[in-house]
């Protein structure tokens, strides 16, 4: 295949994205659009002269794809509307930068749908998004436990004695490895076997060959990368992959016509089990007790989201232009929200609104949906393993990141945002990618 190199191009684009603080700097998000927009112009070149084709799942979600750029032409719209226009942005140029990256993010969908058009491109997309994970669990973890702690080549400021990886804030890392962890449980779903066990010695022998045979290296990694999540102390981190994980694996049992019920119940009681036992080594016992000492007096996200509304209520259709909330939010704050200064507000669905306003929120939210829906489809419908196990990731991805979403800003992160899209791409190939050839 001739964009095989570009493939693999998108894969190194996906490891880096998380190592320069989530590459939630300036510069890290001008390589994000530089890298990507060589990705897509070298795709271009090779589509021109016939060496690349446009894919089924890529034609198929057209209705997705025009919901999701609304967002990016809504910020280009309100970066260059004159002052005395309704849709202008109180900061334009903060507004023109959020329409690149949200047009990088679109581009970074599309090129999943393009780029990952057989089964072989997807386990290798997978098993990147999961090493990319066990990385960030793995080094935020031994940061902490050696004493020893940097974040990206410099020493940590904040969060000291809490895994953070490569990223400044926990809770960034523990949605970004929720999501890797959607993906490697959706993987190892598709491992399963389809044939029921008939007595006790072919259930014997599934257990031990589930033990000790292949998975069993999928289930270690996963348990790494739990310990992390554990030891970040997220408490809706943890809260949003225990949630998600238990009700996608309920639709799926739901759902699944295909699969042999009682192995994905016991595949999940081990995972389960493993999740206790390592999070109890590892601290889940103070994440639990910082979910108790949680009160209204030690927390301000209700003030801020209070006083949010009101600036979504004086903006309400076309906001007050993306990348803004750090400006406008100071005048509507009160002495109550507490002296911290917030660039962000702690709810992804108000922070959209605020900016962008309730019709293209309302335009993202269904883009999402209908993702959703299709990953339900495959889930339901798709005979086989593998696209049923990256609809499962997609499903469950969705909803983690749905309740996590509530209380936290992680697709403000570029590393946690455009990993969601590739999984959200996920889901539409799940759905749309033909059974034989590409």
């Amino acid at each position: 295949m001739h964009d095989r190199w570009l493939f693999f191009s998108f894969l190194s684009l996906l490891v880096w994205l998380p190592l320069p603080l989530g590459s939630n700097k300036t510069w890290a998000v001008a390589v994000l659009c530089c890298w990507t927009l060589f990705i897509c112009a070298s795709w271009l070149t090779l589509f021109s002269f016939q060496k690349a084709a446009i894919s089924n799942s890529l034609k198929r979600s057209g209705p997705v794809i025009a919901l999701l750029g609304t967002a990016p032409l809504m910020a280009l719209i309100q970066g260059v509307a004159p002052a005395e226009f309704a849709l202008s942005s109180i900061d334009s140029s903060a507004t023109l930068q959020q329409s690149l990256s949200g047009f990088c993010y679109l581009l970074i969908f599309c090129l999943t749908l393009l780029l990952t058009n057989t089964r072989k491109r997807i386990k290798l997309l997978a098993y990147t998004l999961i090493f990319s994970g066990l990385f960030q669990s793995a080094y935020g973890s031994m940061m902490t436990l050696t004493g020893t702690e940097y974040s990206f080549l410099v020493p940590k400021e904040y969060y000291r004695n809490l895994a953070t990886g490569t990223f400044v804030n926990r809770n960034h890392l523990a949605g970004y490895l929720v999501l890797t962890l959607s993906v490697g449980i959706g993987i190892m779903i598709s491992t399963l076997t389809r044939q029921s066990a008939n007595n006790w010695r072919e259930r014997s022998r599934t257990l031990i060959t589930t033990l000790l045979g292949p998975k069993a290296r999928l289930r270690v990694l996963l348990i790494i990368m739990v310990a992390g999540l554990v030891m970040t102390h997220s408490r809706m981190g943890n809260t949003a992959f225990f949630s998600s994980l238990a009700i996608a694996g309920v639709i799926a049992l739901i759902l699944g016509k295909h699969s042999t019920r009682s192995t994905i119940i016991l595949i999940s009681s081990l995972i389960v089990i493993d999740i206790f036992v390592m999070g109890t080594f590892f601290g889940v016992e103070k994440v639990a007790d910082r979910l108790q000492k949680t009160s209204e007096q030690s927390e301000t996200r209700d003030e801020v989201n209070r006083y949010t509304l009101e600036a979504i209520q004086d903006n309400l259709l076309t906001g007050s232009g993306a990348g803004t909330y750090y400006t406008n939010f100071p005048s509507y704050r009160q002495y109550d929200a507490g002296p911290q200064f917030y660039n962000h507000a702690h709810n992804d669905y108000f922070e959209f609104a605020s900016e962008y306003g309730v019709i293209v929120t309302s335009c993202l939210l269904l883009a999402v949906l209908l993702v959703f829906i299709s990953a339900l489809k495959a889930l339901r419908t798709r005979k086989n393993p593998l696209m049923r196990g990256i609809a499962f990731s997609a499903t469950m991805a969705i909803i983690a990141l749905a309740i996590h979403s509530t209380v936290d800003f992680n697709l403000q992160i570029p590393a946690n945002a455009t990993t969601f899209m590739v999984i959200l791409a996920l889901g539409q190939i799940s759905l749309h990618l033909k059974s034989r050839g590409r």
